[in-house]
């Protein structure tokens, strides 16, 4: 059994074992499930190493670099890291070198993180399904478009990994294996070094095993300053949003939010229900809207020299955004900016994660919980709370924009409080 972020960085100061040894760990698990669960699009197996000796070197010296040194990490490969391909899973940027790297993944090696290797994404971080299978049935979908980093870590083939969400690309695939995700405020971690998809709306968050290791990692490659890795010293006051949140529901998932809310009653937390606005379940439609015209205004130059590069559902996006008038653009960013205003003074919202467990491998799963808050740009946390014949299923805590150490501390009580053991995915073994 991998430990967590947690039990692995005490074990490392404690002697117990050597960050060579963890990545071995990871490794075996990589050997042993990656040719069925195809999480990873470039391993760095002889860089890792290097990073693994240099930092059991430096903590034997007393050089401590903080909660994540040692820690074996992927990158989803939309992400540049100095020296490897960064491919976006395009045939024709397959052998595309990173000439340095992105801030994100400049902040995690100063931490001491050993980058294990690239994570396979969809498509240019898209719809179009992955080769990538869900570690807890094959024959399911990872969820997208970070595929990989979501398997990669169910898997045990590290423990901690980035992804990136304009839609619901961080919060989706997280539950579907089974872990935990944070996507921050939009701009709180920097976008450069990253491939847009759709720039206003485009995130870089992370994935682990529980809410406490996504704050640690999220806590280092915050730019802004909002997270501080802080547990929640009382019961957070908490409102669970129905609507559309209900209606599109898998019925075992609204069940699922009936029990959990009233376990978090039950523990001290003052939970309301809260309308939501009306109009609201139209943000998942101005969401696409607006990602189609910013995706086809990144790729058309090279969409139109290269359309065989382009896989179905990619190609149906870019045409949604070419063909998209100038005014539904305008109109979409303006109901934007009135949605944020409007919601500004919102609580902390609870509700489902997933519409339901994680569908067959042909599709990435419906995205329509977490679009509207990509949309708005608000931070969301999210937790694997059950299983459903044998697949996870989640919440998510959603508050207004810059409430993200609120957020984390509010998810980390309700995992604390619900203490979920979803064990390992049924699909290894």
């Amino acid at each position: 059994m991998i430990p967590t972020i947690l039990e692995a960085a005490a074990r490392l100061r404690q002697r117990e074992y050597s960050a060579t040894q963890l990545l071995e760990e990871c490794l075996s698990h990589l050997d042993r499930h990656e040719p069925r669960v195809r999480a990873w699009a470039y391993v760095d197996r002889e860089g890792a190493y290097e990073q693994a000796r240099r930092a059991d070197a430096e903590l034997r010296r007393g050089l401590d670099r903080g909660p994540l040194h040692g820690i074996p990490v992927g990158i989803k490969d939309i992400i540049d890291v100095f020296d490897w391909p960064t491919g976006c899973g395009s045939r024709r940027w397959a052998a595309s070198y990173a000439r340095q790297d992105a801030p994100v993944v400049e902040r995690l090696r100063r931490a001491g993180v050993v980058l294990l290797g690239k994570t396979v994404t969809t498509q240019y971080a898209s719809f179009d399904p992955p080769p990538t299978r869900n570690p807890w049935n094959l024959n399911r979908t990872p969820g997208g478009s970070s595929s990989g980093s979501a398997a990669a870590v169910a898997a045990g083939m590290c423990l901690a990994s980035l992804g990136t969400q304009t839609g619901g690309s961080i919060t989706r695939p997280a539950t579907y294996c089974g872990l935990a995700a944070f996507k921050p405020s939009y701009g709180a971690t920097s976008l450069a070094g990253v491939l847009p998809l759709a720039p206003s709306m485009d995130h870089v968050g992370p994935m682990a095993r529980s809410v406490a290791e996504v704050a640690l990692v999220m806590q280092t490659i915050d730019q802004s300053q909002r997270v501080l890795v802080v547990l929640p010293e009382q019961p957070p006051r908490l409102a669970r949003v129905r609507g559309l949140f209900d209606r599109l529901a898998h019925p075992a998932v609204t069940a699922m939010m009936d029990r959990v809310c009233d376990e978090w009653r039950a523990a001290g937390a003052r939970l309301e229900e809260w309308q939501l606005p009306p109009g609201f379940d139209e943000l998942p439609e101005l969401q696409r809207l607006v990602m189609a015209v910013e995706a086809a205004a990144y790729h058309e130059p090279r969409y139109r020299r290269y359309p065989e590069d382009y896989e179905p559902n990619i190609t149906r996006l870019l045409e949604e955004g070419l063909a998209c008038p100038a005014s539904h653009y305008a109109r979409a960013k303006e109901l934007q900016a009135q949605w944020r205003q409007q919601m500004r003074q919102m609580p902390l919202l609870v509700c489902p994660a997933v519409t339901g467990p994680a569908p067959e491998a042909s599709t990435t799963g419906d995205p329509s919980f977490n679009a509207p808050w990509s949309y708005l740009g608000f931070p969301t946390a999210s937790l694997a709370t059950a299983l459903v014949e044998g697949l996870p299923i989640g919440v998510q805590v959603v508050g207004p924009a810059g409430r993200d150490r609120a957020v984390l501390k509010a998810a980390q009580w309700c995992e604390q409080c619900l203490d979920v053991s979803l064990g390992m995915p049924g699909g290894l073994s």
